[in-house]
């Protein structure tokens, strides 16, 4: 018979637990709470744990600042075309490496593998040249298409890996029954990659949502410009304006949050998934 747990067997994991809860969880509290503080509370000596008097003047300052929702526009832009066009990708091309065998399909894999550990830093000088060149710089374009760039690796490995998971014999069952390989993809093989379209489509609007150095570089033009930027501008005389660089750090997390709690529990499940299959 197996000895029963100590209780220390059982506390140091729920204890370890907690502390890193608050280790993540007082970053993102301490932002917000400053959001609503005075500003004599945020510079003060003695650090305000709890707001008491809450002010919403530096979301209103935020809000109000210039060409706002110009970058609104083109943050959400920028970041729901690239995650839809990766999707549509790698949809298509996991596809084909999970169901057929063909010449060079593990070199594929490899490359697409080695492209997401790679940091992105070293093609910046490569990427600048070629879009100044193309007299594309101060667009959305090249914006657009380096975030696809970026998350498309991931989508087209954890894809594989939910395709890979499918029976076959259900696609085939379908096909038996009347329907085509395209019709057979669309009503078996996609409803049951639900879970894997939405645990990419939220990791991929994070990465793309979250972007600042490219549009840095490519995008000096204010009216081209993304959220990012828009948050690292908050300065007076006095030097930087904590208060609503809170502020707008909470208003930058908030669709992020949002669309978390909206997919958790797919999204979750689907990054498990796909990460040990196929």
């Amino acid at each position: 018979m197996s000895r029963p747990r100590s209780t220390l067997g059982r506390v140091w994991p729920n204890a370890l637990a907690l502390v890193l809860l608050v280790g993540f969880v007082f970053p993102v509290y301490w932002m917000f709470a400053t959001a609503f503080k005075p500003t004599g509370d945020i510079i003060s000596e003695n650090p305000v744990w709890f707001p008491v008097d809450f002010t919403f003047e530096h979301f209103t300052t935020a809000v109000t600042a210039d060409n706002f929702w110009t970058l609104v526009r083109n943050s959400v832009t920028v970041t729901v075309l690239a995650v839809l066009f990766s999707l549509v990708i790698a949809l298509l091309a996991s596809f084909a490496l999970a169901r057929m065998r063909f010449r060079g399909r593990r070199g594929f894999i490899v490359g697409f593998m080695l492209a997401q550990m790679a940091p992105w830093e070293v093609m910046v000088i490569a990427i600048y040249l070629i879009v100044r060149d193309a007299d594309m710089l101060n667009s959305l374009i090249p914006l657009t298409v380096f975030y696809m760039m970026m998350v498309l690796p991931f989508t087209l490995l954890t894809l594989r890996g939910f395709v890979g998971a499918i029976p076959k014999d259900l696609e085939e069952s379908a096909m038996v029954d009347g329907c085509s390989r395209p019709q057979a993809f669309v009503k078996v093989i996609l409803p049951l990659l639900a879970p894997g379209l939405m645990s990419t489509s939220l990791f991929g609007f994070i990465t793309a949502w979250n972007e600042f150095p490219m549009v840095l570089i490519l995008n000096k033009q204010a009216e081209a410009q993304t959220l990012p930027l828009w948050i690292s501008k908050f300065q007076t005389v006095f030097g930087d304006d904590w208060g609503a660089t809170m502020a707008a750090s909470s208003l930058f997390a908030i669709p992020i949050l949002l669309l978390f709690l909206f997919l958790q529990r797919k999204a979750v499940s689907g990054l498990t998934a796909g990460a040990v299959k196929g």
